[in-house]
């Protein structure tokens, strides 16, 4: 279930690290690292924090592709 992201685009723009996005959404860096990688889908709680932190929708952040199965 693939869900995308454009985290680290948002966090260049207002020039924060990983470390620093972390305090702010109230997770580890880690926990960012692995979100940016696709490693790690938020829950919708803190896709909504992350989103607030940008004041932008969680959409312009996440988004959800389903995967096409060959026939």
């Amino acid at each position: 279930m693939p869900l995308y992201n454009r985290l680290k685009e948002y966090r260049a723009k207002i020039g924060v690290n990983q470390q620093q996005m972390g305090k702010l959404a109230g997770v580890s860096r880690q926990t960012i690292s692995q979100i940016e990688r696709g490693d790690y889908s938020p829950s919708v709680t803190l896709a909504l924090k992350i989103a607030k932190v940008f004041n932008v929708n969680v959409e312009d952040i996440f988004w959800y592709e389903e995967e096409v199965e060959n026939e």
